[in-house]
This record gives structure tokens, C-alpha cells and sequence, in this order.
């Protein structure tokens, strides 16, 4: 059977902006408890798709700089499908590296598409929220991806 053309895709989005107002929590991944940028898209897998295809470590706020270990891009090539940062959609991954030389360590979802473009992502200090994908922010995306279509 195939699916309609991005139905996983407006499925994240819809269940991503039910989270929005979920306080910030470093490590965690309740919706309306709190969650951080990797909670937000582990809580939106358990949602969309179900278990979650691996256990994640305890990671530090800094984790995998001092290594320069890019971990965060390797899990979502084991588990997401890459794409060209350019080949937008609804529900897309999105990877940032928010500084120049750091390895890329905070994600979002895309929300809008268009002329007003929007990500929905876990922000230290304001909680979940839909920001404007706006320059400074389109900028720092390195990495595009989206989620499996079926079973994980």
C-alpha cells in the first residue's frame, strides 16, 4: 500500500506542536514535563512511530565536543533518512551546528514551509516553542532528514 505523499511528515508536525509549552528539561522527554531538543524528537517518534529504535545514553550539556564527535548527526543516519538541506518538507529534521567549528549538536522539526517558514525544537530557557526559521537560523542547519515512512 502507499501512503499519501508526507503523511509521516504532517503527522510530526501535528504532534510536535503538542508539545509546544513543554518546559525545558536537559535529558528529558515528557510532553508538558519537560523535554530537551533530543526529547522533543524521541517524544515525537514514541508518538508517530512508536518504540524507540535505541536506548539513549546520559548525555552532558557539552556532550561530544571536547571529543569533537559528531554522535548526534551518526544516530540520525542509523535511524532517519537523509536528504539535500534544500529538499524541504513538513516534519524534516533539522540539525544545527550553533557555532562555526562545533560539532552540530541541537535539533528541530520543521512546521511551516513558504514564505514564513517555522521549526518547532526544545530552546534553553523558553521550553518548546515555534520559532521563524529565519536566516540566522537557516544558517546554522547542516543537516536535513526525514523520518522513516513505516515500521522502525
Amino acid at each position: 500500500m502507499t501512503l499519501p505523499d508526507n503523511l509521516v511528515g504532517n503527522a510530526v508536525v501535528s504532534v510536535a506542536r503538542d508539545w509546544v509549552g513543554t518546559p525545558y528539561v536537559h535529558q528529558s522527554s515528557v510532553r508538558g514535563a519537560g523535554t530537551d531538543c533530543l526529547g522533543l524528537l524521541r517524544g515525537v517518534w514514541r508518538e508517530v512511530l512508536g518504540g524507540e529504535p535505541e536506548t539513549v545514553p546520559a548525555y552532558s550539556m557539552d556532550w561530544s565536543e571536547p571529543q569533537g564527535e559528531e554522535r548526534l548527526w551518526a544516530a540520525a543516519m542509523r535511524h532517519l533518512m537523509a536528504k539535500k538541506v534544500d529538499d524541504v518538507a513538513a516534519g524534516d529534521v533539522l540539525l544545527f551546528r550553533m557555532r562555526n567549528g562545533a560539532v552540530a549538536k541541537h535539533l528541530g522539526l520543521q512546521g511551516r514551509l513558504g514564505e514564513n517558514p517555522s521549526f518547532i525544537h526544545a530552546y534553553s530557557v523558553h521550553g518548546v516553542v515555534e520559532s521563524p526559521l529565519s536566516a540566522p537560523w537557516r544558517r546554522r542547519i547542516v543537516a536535513r532528514f526525514a523520518f522513516p515512512e513505516g515500521d522502525n
